[in-house]
């Protein structure tokens, strides 16, 4: 069974800094480009950032560009997202993703598998 779990959420005041892991038990985690999506209370889900199978291509949303970075280390089967300058906007659950694609797609309706979010909390 396919599992992705995230970890590193929390609460945080304004211009701190999270960083956000997710773990997945994926076979060939190297095949899946790797996603960060977020929703807030009364809104849909969001594309935050991606990022290409072996790691050389990278997407954000512009809200984020400049603040967060995602990575990812295969051999460990784990994405990476820091987040530094939080805003209390960005508060919100987080949720990685993994899409079985070549080419990186920033819509959540193409991933295909889903962790369980994590909640992420940003004080004025």
């Amino acid at each position: 069974q396919v599992q992705l779990v995230e970890s590193g959420g929390g609460l945080v005041q304004a211009g701190g800094s999270l960083r956000l892991s997710c773990a997945a038990s994926l076979r060939t985690f190297s095949n899946y480009v790797m996603g960060w999506f977020r929703q807030a209370p009364g809104k849909e889900r969001e594309f935050i950032a991606a990022l290409s199978r072996n790691g050389d291509m990278t997407y954000y949303a512009e809200s984020v560009k400049g603040r967060f970075t995602i990575s990812r280390d295969n051999a460990k089967n784990t994405v990476y997202l820091q987040m530094n300058s939080l805003k209390p906007e960005d508060t919100a659950v987080y949720y990685c993703a993994a899409d079985f694609a070549v080419v990186v797609r920033l819509s959540p309706k193409w991933y295909d598998y889903w962790g369980q979010g994590t909640q992420v909390t940003v004080s004025s």
